[in-house]
């Protein structure tokens, strides 16, 4: 009989465990797969709104956020040019929003972004969030029900949280940063080993990879040359994340100073690199879903109204002396061009997290096709709560058609409408969520 694994087998080593993907033993034989693939949603938030500079803007043609022209003839504009190579895996949606959120403050419909829940005026009535109702039923195949992420963790508070997550009765769920913890806790767990034994041998600045390293050289003996491959690659992955996770823990560390984020004009030789610690949590993303921990996942990119450490992303990115918050309230004739630049800079780490889903495969095919993403923000201009810009990705396998850029009518089909129809891709039996009417026309953005 061919060696075989069990699909939960873990790698472990001097009081670490360490989950494997999927590999070719891990069935009897190559016609031998499960019938049902893991079906996935993730949800990628980033906060004020994008850039629309107005059609007598000699920006606009360049900078503003949505496509010229709809249908599958679009075209992108400078903000939106990272995505250029995904426009087969990508629907652009314009003119959704939450009814109950369009009169409100933008920055506090962030609260609402996954909920369409009312926060009008002081009594605060948010609702479940869709992922959290999501991961009631996906949660039971995997090992944790979601994973929600952030910037800064925590919940926050009222009307600027901290999170995307909320629970049955409407409450954040805080969310996690730690890009440490998160990786020693979902992907190293203690595997039977005492907190004692662990901790010393983390101690002796041994990473995890390398602790679990001579399980894997025994079991790579008895693989054959793809699980092999799958085995160094996995390995490979482990490695470059917890190598970032180590370099971005001293930043996590600092407290931030009280004073106005308006005014940071920060060092450009700043030792902090955004997108190097923005992509280490995608790593982490990806690997969550590649190990099949969970099935749903929020990542909240930065926080609302200049707060966090996401604020000072554009001048550590791209040396813009402005704060993110900052450029969406600024007058000045470039600064178009600016909040375009950062426009473009996010587009691109959502554009990493869907490359990085193409090219990461189980033993379905790429993680890609049986994931949704949304991507987007709670408002189109930093208080303007209507039009969210949204991007949907993944889902060809659940069958979701992509290729087009769609405006719906706010009068007729709210942001939940989106939701009902994710959920459904999923295979997820919803006639209703917040204050849907139905669900979008199929294929979702055709």
């Amino acid at each position: 009989m061919s060696f075989q694994l069990d699909r939960r087998t873990f790698l472990r080593g001097s009081g670490v465990a360490c989950a494997l993907p999927f590999l070719e033993c891990m069935t009897a034989s190559a016609s031998e797969r499960p019938s049902a693939p893991p079906k996935r949603l993730c949800f990628v938030y980033f906060p004020n709104g994008v850039g629309l500079p107005p059609e007598s803007s000699p920006h606009h043609e360049s900078w503003t956020w949505f496509p010229k022209g709809q249908g599958e003839s679009y075209e992108l504009t400078r903000s939106l040019e990272p995505l250029t190579d995904f426009r087969a895996d990508i629907s652009i949606l314009g003119g959704l929003s939450h009814p109950l959120s369009r009169r409100i403050l933008g920055h506090a419909a962030g609260d609402t972004w996954l909920t369409g829940g009312d926060v009008r005026g002081s009594s605060y009535k948010n609702s479940i969030s869709v992922d959290q109702l999501a991961a009631r039923q996906l949660g039971q195949h995997t090992r944790f029900p979601s994973l929600s992420l952030s910037t800064d963790g925590g919940v926050g508070y009222k009307s600027r949280v901290s999170t995307l997550s909320f629970d049955a009765n409407g409450r954040p769920l805080p969310s996690e940063h730690r890009q440490r913890a998160i990786f020693e806790r979902y992907f190293a767990p203690a595997g039977g080993a005492t907190t004692q034994q662990r901790r010393k041998s983390l101690q002796k600045k041994k990473k995890i990879v390398d602790l679990i390293m001579e399980d894997s050289r025994r079991m790579k003996r008895k693989l054959g040359h793809q699980d092999n491959q799958t085995i160094e690659q996995y390995m490979s992955a482990l490695s470059t994340v917890e190598g970032q996770v180590a370099r971005d823990e001293k930043w996590l560390d600092v407290p931030m100073p009280e004073l106005d984020a308006s005014q940071l004009n920060l060092n450009t030789d700043a030792t902090v690199n955004p997108e190097t610690y923005v992509r280490a949590t995608i790593d982490l993303m990806v690997l969550g879903f590649q190990t099949d921990l969970t099935r749903v996942m929020t990542y909240m990119m930065a926080r609302e109204d200049g707060m966090g450490f996401g604020e000072n992303f554009p001048n550590l990115a791209l040396g813009i002396p402005k704060g993110h918050h900052s450029i969406s309230h600024d007058k000045s004739k470039d600064h178009w061009v600016e909040w375009g630049r950062y426009d473009a800079w996010l587009a691109s780490q959502f554009a990493y997290l869907l490359k990085r889903l193409k090219e990461t495969h189980d033993e379905h095919g790429p993680l890609l096709d049986n994931t949704l993403v949304l991507y987007g923000s709670a408002c189109s201009s930093t208080h303007n709560a209507r039009n969210y810009p949204l991007v949907l990705a993944g889902g060809n396998a659940l069958g979701v058609q992509h290729g087009s850029y769609r405006v719906f009518d706010e009068k007729d089909t709210p942001l939940s409408n989106l939701f009902v129809s994710m959920m459904k891709a999923v295979g997820l039996p919803l006639d209703s969520f917040a204050d849907s009417t139905g669900e979008l026309p199929t294929g979702f953005g055709q």
